[in-house]
């Protein structure tokens, strides 16, 4: 693999990963814009923006862009997160150059149409009822939500219907021209692509673009609490989580591998207790995922309303009992094994490597190489391990509870109250 990294006049990097194997290229522009950059009353926008992106520009319509991507073979996407949203394609080798071309066009010329607008609007509100009827989304949304309540971290990505229904052209061409600056943006391609002929096609189509200072992000401040929907569904759906690490805190490390050997795969402790050996649920699996200044460790378990409440004490107990006696060193074995083995098979595909470098430019300002994530795997001890899991259950859950109906605001209690014994 060569790894090269070019900055432009006006602050804009691009970063290639040259796979000589491959014969085909994987690139997109990634921001650092997503929805905890917007105001209250911008709830939704910067997935509408995304949404609005690909309904046409000055050069091409919807259509357009659509037949001329397809006509060479080639996949064209995008995704709106918390801190980042990143427009991205796939295609044959040597057809980098349309991909780059059809991706500025739709960031840089965006026609904004108030008829496609009303339009994409109604096909958002869709989403959103189509989320309301899936307990599994209900759930983060509800735990984001007591996680940090009352500012721009725990809102939905995609809106409430309110803020969809006024968000306005002006709004979108206010919220792009702020945060949609070359400072903040990455060109990142992976596989059979030249970096000085992407540089060029860059700085051809990107170059023009004027340095703009960004806000400063309002600081996540983490609360804790109940959320339930007494919405009765076939399954109940339980997130508890506690506050963790960030990205940029080395022990975002310690909570990976915690992750893996407490919920996240078949020789976990939740998934041999809870599902093999008491069958009290199809699904359960912890993680831990950090924004640039909080995280979040979590556990989310699905089962029938009438199992919830022993599922519930069950977890409590494995909890406890692993900040009070820690991991065995078989168990940190296995779960560091799954750890590396998954940032190394990241390094394999385009798509995941043009994604890493992108996000390890904005994240950190430069690439970690990943003899340093191995390292950084390496070292984390069984002590530590148990030490942040007492940390973990010392502070206040964010606890949210979906599924059970009127049960569900008791349940939630439960949950809370055995995560603090």
């Amino acid at each position: 693999m060569t790894v090269e990294i070019t900055t432009l006049s006006n602050g804009m990097r691009v970063v290639t990963d040259r796979m000589a194997h491959l014969e085909t290229t994987s690139l997109g522009v990634w921001v650092a814009a997503g929805a905890r950059h917007e105001t209250e009353a911008e709830t939704g926008i910067s997935h509408l923006l995304e949404h609005m992106a690909f309904k046409g520009t000055a050069r091409r319509s919807a259509r357009q862009i659509a037949e001329e991507i397809e006509a060479v073979g080639g996949e064209l996407n995008a995704a709106t997160g918390l801190e980042h949203t990143a427009y991205y394609a796939r295609v044959l080798k040597g057809d980098e150059g349309t991909a780059l071309d059809i991706l500025a066009d739709i960031l840089l010329n965006s026609s904004y149409a108030d008829d496609e607008l009303e339009r994409e609007r109604e096909v958002i509100l869709q989403e959103i009822a189509m989320i309301q009827d899936s307990p599994d989304e209900i759930v983060y949304d509800l735990m984001h939500d007591a996680a940090y309540p009352n500012q721009p971290a725990g809102r939905p990505i995609i809106g409430t219907p309110e803020s969809v229904k006024r968000i306005t052209v002006g709004d979108l061409r206010g919220f792009l021209a702020a945060r949609y600056v070359p400072g903040q943006m990455i060109v990142s391609a992976a596989g059979a692509v030249d970096h000085d002929r992407l540089v060029r096609h860059v700085e051809a189509l990107f170059g023009g673009l004027i340095p703009v200072n960004v806000a400063g992000d309002i600081r996540a401040s983490y609360s804790g609490g109940t959320r339930v929907s007494s919405k009765l569904f076939e399954q109940s759906h339980l997130l508890l989580a506690f506050e963790g690490p960030s990205y940029r805190d080395p022990d975002m490390y310690t909570a990976q591998v915690f992750s893996g050997l407490f919920g996240g795969g078949m020789s976990s402790r939740l998934f041999q207790e809870v599902r093999e050996r008491r069958g009290l649920c199809y699904s359960i699996y912890s993680s831990a995922w950090g924004l640039d200044d909080t995280g979040l460790f979590g556990v989310h378990a699905a089962t029938g309303p009438g199992m919830m409440a022993e599922l519930i004490d069950v977890v409590g107990k494995e909890f406890q009992e692993i900040a009070a006696n820690g991991p065995a060193d078989a168990e940190i074995g296995r779960s560091k094994a799954q750890l590396k083995s998954g940032l190394l098979m990241a390094l394999e595909s385009s798509s995941a490597r043009a994604e890493q470098m992108a996000r390890h430019l904005l994240i950190h300002g430069r690439l970690v190489p990943p003899s340093e994530l191995v390292a950084a795997v390496e070292v984390v001890s069984a002590e530590g391990i148990a030490a942040f899991a007492a940390r973990l259950v010392a502070g206040k859950p964010a606890v949210a509870l979906v599924g059970a109906g009127k049960k569900s605001a008791d349940l939630a209690h439960r949950a809370e109250a055995m995560a603090r014994t």
